[in-house]
């Protein structure tokens, strides 16, 4: 995400505006990706025994059949996402470190930007396919489904854009090499052509990505890449209940009261405006 935005944002060169869309739509979409998995992250995680006091009395009363109610956190890999992230998502890697800035490659040439941008597509997708592996949770498979078609839809990008540059890629792609197409929820997905399209993003019309994204799937699938849709379809998400147990969202009376109060202000409905902005008037 953090790469392929710098990337974008540090581009040289008027004359290959396509390619720079391509890394700024797909830097945009990896956001979402983002949201996806940490989502995902917190609502697996979320299973510690329900606790069974009340939302003004939030102390460690024990839970369902007597357990007391953070134990589970003693079993798990990372601690710190109950102890500092309650029962949530953090922005480590799974052996807990931080992100890092340390991680963006930014070299300024095209070619190399490129090939290290295909790099980490492919890495990804071979590490999605392993936790695939680790676990047979439906909702993670199904997470994890998507993100491994869509790695591919980046990989084919990356790959197609280098084609241009003179690459031929012959039989290599895609890397890895890998079954996951035989997951069923996989295969649902590049049945309808999901690792072939990539999104611009762009709500002014003005990315030049397409030009890149066309043709014969550099993986050799039978598919043809497709760079002209703005954004695939969204899907309703719901807001996860309270923790008492971890003191999340810690509302106590005093401040449910305060919301009432000024839910009128804080609720109200926000006039939305996509695209460019109408001209002319004051500020």
């Amino acid at each position: 995400m953090m790469q392929y935005l710098f990337q974008s944002m540090n581009f040289r060169g008027p004359a290959a505006k396509p390619y720079k869309d391509l890394l700024q739509g797909i830097g945009t979409e990896e956001i979402s990706h983002v949201e996806l998995i940490g989502t995902t992250i917190a609502r697996l995680l979320d299973g510690s025994p329900r606790y069974q006091g009340k939302a003004t009395d939030p102390l460690d009363t024990p839970g369902a059949g007597g357990a007391t109610p953070l134990e589970s956190a003693l079993s798990v890999g990372n601690i710190h996402h109950y102890l500092v992230g309650a029962q949530g998502a953090l922005p480590v890697d799974s052996a807990g470190n931080p992100w890092s800035g340390s991680y963006v490659y930014n070299s300024g040439n095209l070619v190399l930007d490129l090939l290290y941008n295909l790099m980490l597509e492919s890495t990804g997708r071979l590490q999605k396919c392993r936790i695939y592996e680790m676990s047979s949770n439906k909702t993670l498979r199904s997470t994890v489904s998507y993100l491994i078609v869509r790695d591919q839809a980046h990989e084919n990008s990356y790959a197609k854009a280098l084609e241009t540059l003179g690459v031929d890629w012959k039989k290599l792609l895609p890397i890895p090499k890998t079954n996951a197409e035989r997951f069923p929820e996989v295969k649902a997905m590049t049945d309808l052509g999901w690792q072939s399209k990539q999104y611009t993003f762009d709500l002014t019309g003005a990315s030049e990505a397409g030009k890149i994204v066309r043709g014969a799937s550099p993986s050799n699938d039978g598919t043809q890449l497709d760079g002209t849709e703005q954004a695939p379809e969204g899907a309703p998400m719901t807001i996860a209940p309270e923790r008492y147990e971890e003191f999340a969202p810690g509302l106590d009376p005093e401040l449910l009261d305060l919301i009432a109060a000024t839910a009128d202000l804080e609720m109200a409905e926000p006039v939305m405006t996509y695209g460019v902005l109408p001209t002319g008037g004051t500020s």
